[in-house]
């Protein structure tokens, strides 16, 4: 069994990413996974500094929801990364996490598997790729972890309609069921 953490980052209701997300979520539940569901839509999480006290202290210094989030990325063996596209990158939210979470950089972390979750209303096929490049840059500050799988939702610009395309839905459910 392995402890995962789906980090669901669009700030609209009924995302798509979201919704791709719940049903990655349902599969590893159904495999046995623990799985932890943290949205960011209601969190207060703020800016980074740059001062890198949390490098020496192990967590930011800024008092709000970040440092719990980046607990729980750090006792996690799965995260999950689930964001819409904007401007062709991933959500300012889900930048602005992972710049908060830079804790985690001297931390002893146990996460050695990385999946994105990316939907976009463009439905140019390679759409994710450069959202992909960012979590890629991002992993590469952390020894022995991989990008296990991406789940790519073109062409999906209103809320629910994702909800339309089974071919999406059932390759969420079926990444979360061979995490």
């Amino acid at each position: 069994m392995k402890k995962v953490l789906i980090i669901s980052t669009s700030l609209r209701n009924n995302a798509n990413s979201e919704i791709l997300a719940y049903q990655m979520e349902r599969g590893a539940k159904e495999a046995g996974h623990s799985v932890d569901f943290i949205s960011l839509k209601d969190k207060d999480i703020k800016f980074c500094k740059g001062c890198l006290a949390c490098q020496k202290i192990g967590k930011c210094v800024i008092d709000d929801d970040a440092n719990a989030v980046t607990e729980k990325m750090k006792d996690a063996d799965v995260i999950v990364w689930a964001t819409p596209v904007y401007y062709y990158e991933m959500a300012g939210q889900m930048k602005t996490m992972i710049d908060r979470a830079n804790s985690l950089f001297s931390a002893s972390y146990r996460f050695k598997e990385v999946y994105v979750i990316a939907t976009a209303a463009d439905s140019s096929k390679g759409v994710a790729q450069t959202v992909l490049n960012g979590v890629r840059g991002w992993i590469s500050c952390f020894s022995g972890v991989k990008l296990c799988g991406c789940i790519e939702g073109a062409g999906l610009e209103g809320a629910n309609d994702v909800n339309q395309r089974k071919d999406l839905l059932d390759e969420a459910y079926n990444m979360g069921k061979n995490i």
